[in-house]
């Protein structure tokens, strides 16, 4: 056989089945594959897959086109819903080099009026995985690009407490979806409405996808505009984001991120994500009744999320702060008022089970605080370090009374109950300031000083605090008090008539020392007295910070030569919120009894139980503040 002869049987082996193959599609189409497709996929997937609708297939190396009308893919047994996928019609585009090397990636996927279910199990099993047990990660389809035309959406993942459902539209213009979505996530009720782009870009990592999101979630709301990058992997987002809620707290179940918990936010910022890094730019807004702004960082990439924040308060509400250190805001307040039973000191237990969801670094300035009961606090600022559970607040320190507050505490979460450390310096605090709604404190002068240094345990500030070791020191030096304040407290009864009748003035502030030594959560005096020109007082008692109950009481030492004085002790007793402050009434009355019996002698004679001559000296207040020069360093 000749060459050319050879050549033409050749070409003729090869063209003639390919003409009858096309001769025969044209006769009898594609709907003959449709019987050996659904019987291959039941095999490979144990699931049966259904085309009721026509069969066709548009060849284009390497990436054939294939539609088929009335479709449908069957869930496995445990799923809710029977069917995965149905759709009117349904256009795939194959990817055929992978799928030589058994991948199925589909470069895009047109779906008309779908009903699409995902669900995940307890056990692990994902109905989009096409293995058989629906548990090979590797057995999955690849979708590049998915255009969806109107049709229901649904998630369900039991052991998540999720289950969503989606309606989609098309747009007045044809060009976007319209979508509506409710139920539950993470427990927590859904429901949201939005727009986006009618083709999503599942796995592009270049084209940005337009989309806009108004959402509640639980009692959180969320409001996104922007864009998102590759809808699978959100591997960059740009978006516009404001949040609003009765707590941040309440973040925790969306983010797995603890943030403290407050009174209710609202926040408007940029939302910013590169890679495995997120940014809340330039956000601002109010948390309760204080202003908020600054900027956010969160790094995914590591052990757990890694924050860092810098925040900026221009006026902060003291009471804002409440719920963070264990306390209701406005606790104080309500527990002093009359009738009431509630205690002082927070109580609210820390949710320490969440501390180890982040490690966090975060610094807070604040110009202006602001607080129901006026104190002069003033220039708050903040660092808050919390790494492997143990929250740091160092330092912690703002303006008091003209003089300065420095604080470093220590929470060790990893612990139950938490092991808390705390050392506290109080520096040269103006005692006029300190009381600003004592008419003669206006006028007054005087620093305070003082060092606390505590150790306790509790998963609640009041619980540290009724365990509490340690010390606590103050000392008070050169300045001025009110005389008839101090009459008073030395009962001194010719004195406050005669005050009261000429007014009150200043007299000679020596000094106070206030030494108490703190064993599981009991303050022991150690060294109370307060030293002015007329009157010295000593005190000794207890302070119970676990019970809440005072027990001091408070001895007078009078200067000068008083005509008619009680001269007896003054106890300082009840609870914190309701302080019981009376004079000794067994002594009044001893005294009562003395002026009595001489009265039926000499009625002159009366008189001289009363009188107070005083011990005519100066208290040694140099001895006073040299045994407490260490807190007033």
């Amino acid at each position: 056989m000749t060459p050319t002869r050879l050549f033409q049987w050749s070409v003729g082996l090869i063209v003639v089945p390919v003409l009858l193959f096309v001769l025969f599609i044209s006769i009898f189409g594609w709907n003959w594959l449709r019987g050996p497709i659904e019987r291959k996929t039941l095999e490979k997937t144990g699931r049966e897959f259904v085309i009721s609708g026509d069969l066709g297939i548009k060849f284009a190396w390497p990436a054939p086109r294939i539609s088929a009308g009335m479709v449908t893919f069957a869930n496995p047994a445990w799923a809710r819903e029977k069917q995965m996928v149905s759709a009117d019609a349904i256009e795939i585009t194959i990817d055929m080099p992978q799928l030589l090397r058994q991948n199925i990636v589909l470069h895009e996927v047109r779906l008309q009026r779908p009903t699409v279910y995902l669900e995940q199990g307890n056990n692990g099993k994902k109905n989009w995985l096409l293995d058989v047990n629906q548990q090979d990660e590797e057995m999955r389809m690849r979708v590049d690009r998915l255009t969806l035309d109107e049709g229901t959406l649904g998630y369900d993942d039991v052991g998540d407490k999720t289950s969503i459902r989606a309606s989609l539209s098309t747009a007045a213009n044809a060009s976007d979806v319209v979508f509506s979505a409710q139920g539950q996530y993470r427990g927590l009720p859904l429901k949201a409405s939005g727009r986006g782009e009618s083709v999503l870009a599942m796995r592009d990592e270049s084209a940005p996808y337009a989309l806009k999101v108004d959402a509640t979630v639980g009692r959180t709301a969320v409001r996104a505009e922007g864009t998102v990058t590759s809808l699978l992997k959100f591997s960059a987002i740009d978006m516009q984001l404001d949040l609003r809620g009765e707590s941040l707290d309440q973040l925790y179940p969306l983010l797995g991120i603890a943030f403290p918990a407050t009174p209710a936010y609202a926040t408007k910022g940029h939302l910013l994500r590169s890679g495995n890094t997120w940014h809340y730019e330039k956000f601002s807004g109010r948390i309760g009744g204080s202003d908020i702004a600054g900027t956010l960082q969160v790094d995914a990439g590591g052990k757990r999320p890694a924050m860092k924040a810098s925040l900026l308060s221009n006026l902060l509400v003291l009471e804002d702060l409440g719920p963070i250190i264990g306390s209701q805001p406005g606790r104080v307040e309500q527990a002093a008022r009359p009738g009431a039973t509630k205690t002082v000191l927070p109580d609210l237990p820390f949710k320490t089970d969440r501390w180890s969801s982040v490690d966090a670094e975060v610094t807070l300035k604040a110009k202006t605080i602001r607080r129901a009961r006026e104190l002069p606090i003033e220039n708050l600022d903040v660092h808050l370090s919390l790494r492997d559970s143990v929250l740091t607040l160092d330092p912690l320190k703002f303006g008091l009374a003209g003089g300065q507050l420095n604080a470093v505490i220590n929470l060790d979460g990893r612990k139950n109950p938490v092991q808390a450390k705390a050392r506290i310096k109080a520096r040269k605090i103006q005692m006029a300031r300190m009381f600003p709604t004592v008419e003669l404190n206006k006028t007054s002068v005087g620093e305070i000083n003082g060092d606390f240094v505590l150790a306790g345990k509790g998963n609640s500030v009041g619980r540290m605090l009724a365990t509490a070791d340690g010390k606590v020191g103050l000392v008070v030096g050169n300045g001025e008090i009110s005389r008839l304040m101090m009459e008073k407290v030395g009962l001194h009864i010719w004195e406050i008539l005669e005050l009261s009748v000429t007014g009150d003035r200043l007299i000679k502030l020596h000094c106070g020392v206030a030494n108490f030594g703190v064993k599981a959560g009991v303050m022991h005096a150690d060294a109370l007295i307060l030293d002015t020109a007329i009157t010295t007082i000593v005190g000794t008692g207890t302070i119970d910070l676990a019970q809440e109950k005072l027990d001091l009481t408070l001895n007078q030492d009078t200067k000068n030569t008083s005509p008619l004085a009680l001269r007896s002790p003054i106890h300082v007793r009840g609870s914190f919120a309701r302080p019981d402050i009376e004079v000794d009434k067994g002594i009044l009355a001893a005294r009562g009894l003395g002026a009595l019996a001489l009265g039926m002698i000499n009625p002159l004679l009366a008189l001289l139980p009363l009188i107070d001559a005083g011990p005519g000296r100066d208290s040694d207040c140099a001895r006073l503040v040299r045994d407490a020069r260490r807190i007033a360093s």
